[in-house]
């Protein structure tokens, strides 16, 4: 080949290349054009469906496409996140998950999946305190006064999973702090834990506030503590489990959206945008606020920092309660 044949070789492979990349890019800056699909890790009723069901319905007006909800539940979060990890990084499928995500890189030998490595973090969504309730006959009317009632006793209690932050939260607090023989029954998520403790079919529940809220209200279950550091807006009733003796207690579950790895800067940058808008319009924080939740905006790189920090947090709490996945 001479050099004029080479040079313009050269020239038409720049040429394919750029109408290429311009491709690429109208691709990702026209997102999204079709709907989009969130795959939530837990069964509905639980906060990660509360929070993707509310966020997915009013994120169809930001992005102009509808946002369908899709449950995945089981081991703990595990099969949802192995599922979209392996999904296209087109925007199109995304996840949205608890903090079981950070929890499970330590509890499970092999979760199927890298929270840190195999995902791309777009927003931190919202948080929330988590809760312990009982049946409605329960004689005690607080955590203080049902640990004095059941001293040495064997108790059990139900949660969301195997690895959810309830989970950890109640074994923690019956076992660790109080002395309780602590016996976990895991459930497909809070609405199922949540219906079993209404047929007193398990002592207690450990889940997270927002499905709890409803239920505590019309006497269907009895509030027994909340995680957070203070009293709830949602169930000022409610004492804390510090309040119940044990001092600078608190724990809560967060709910976010991830997409798989290498999902483009720019659906990140503008599905982040959207995330945030979405969550300080004040009839959207009043619907996260009734369920009991609190709106975190930020931007990736605050999730992806605080997806890490959370990594390393319940790491050692998974092993210092000796908590495992069987």
């Amino acid at each position: 080949m001479n050099r004029q044949m080479l040079l313009k070789a050269l020239a038409g492979l720049t040429l394919g290349s750029c109408v290429l990349s311009q491709g690429v890019l109208a691709q990702t800056t026209a997102w999204p054009q079709r709907p989009i699909k969130f795959v939530v890790s837990f069964a509905p009723g639980g906060p990660a469906d509360i929070v993707g069901r509310l966020l997915g319905q009013a994120l169809q007006d930001k992005l102009g496409q509808s946002v369908v909800v899709e449950n995945r539940a089981g081991a703990g979060g595990n099969i949802a996140a192995r599922f979209v990890a392996k999904e296209a990084a087109d925007g199109y499928t995304l996840l949205v998950t608890t903090s079981s995500m950070a929890v499970n890189q330590t509890l499970y030998k092999e979760p199927g999946y890298d929270a840190l490595r195999d995902f791309t973090p777009v927003g931190l969504v919202a948080s929330s305190p988590n809760i312990l309730v009982a049946h409605p006959s329960e004689p005690a009317n607080d955590l203080k006064e049902y640990l004095r009632m059941n001293k040495g006793k064997s108790i059990s209690y139900g949660s969301a999973g195997i690895g959810s932050t309830p989970h950890l939260t109640g074994d923690h607090i019956l076992r660790a702090l109080a002395g309780n023989d602590a016996v976990h029954i895991p459930f497909q998520g809070a609405s199922p834990a949540l219906a079993a403790t209404m047929a007193n079919q398990v002592p207690l529940a450990s889940v997270a506030l927002p499905p709890a809220v409803p239920l505590v209200k019309t006497g269907k279950v009895k509030a027994l503590a909340v995680t957070s550091s203070k009293r709830i807006d949602a169930l000022p009733n409610v004492p804390t489990v510090a309040e119940a003796g044990f001092a600078d207690f608190e724990d809560y579950t967060w709910v976010g959206v991830f997409g798989p790895q290498k999902l483009p800067t720019e659906i990140v940058v503008k599905l982040n945008a959207a995330i945030n808008d979405v969550l300080k319009s004040p009839s959207f924080k009043e619907k996260l606020d009734a369920a009991g939740f609190e709106a975190q905006p930020g931007t990736p790189q605050n999730f992806s920092d605080y997806l890490k920090r959370e990594v390393v947090k319940w790491g050692r709490i998974v092993k210092e309660t000796g908590v495992t996945a069987q």
